[in-house]
């Protein structure tokens, strides 16, 4: 659990504990814990968590056993991803910017 987040390993503790039929409260969470947590911290997470049976390990270990090729074909996709959604965003601001030029001018005149 090294690479989690305090909240991480916060929200892991509440969801095995839910996942076993136990409410979390901050006491049992308290002692779920590898390092000492301050209360309110401990608080503040369960104040916002809402049970996900899935989210009982770190985030880091779901890849692990992913091949360079499947970390490659996924930095790809996301890649791909971003630039559709970003494609017509420039186009916008392209078209803006050249829009202001054409207002710009027009006040010069």
């Amino acid at each position: 659990m090294s690479n989690m987040t305090i909240n991480d390993e916060i929200l892991t503790a509440a969801n095995t504990l839910a996942n076993q039929g136990i409410k979390p409260t901050v006491a049992r969470i308290k002692t779920k814990l590898a390092q000492p947590v301050p209360l309110p911290t401990i608080i503040s997470v369960l104040k916002t968590w809402q049970h996900d049976p899935n989210f009982i390990k770190p985030h880091s270990t779901i890849n692990q056993g992913s091949t360079p090729k499947q970390t490659d074909d996924l930095t790809n996709t996301i890649s791909l991803a971003i630039t559709k959604a970003l494609t017509p965003l420039q186009e916008e601001i392209s078209a803006l910017k050249k829009e202001i030029q054409e207002l710009k001018s027009q006040l010069n005149k």
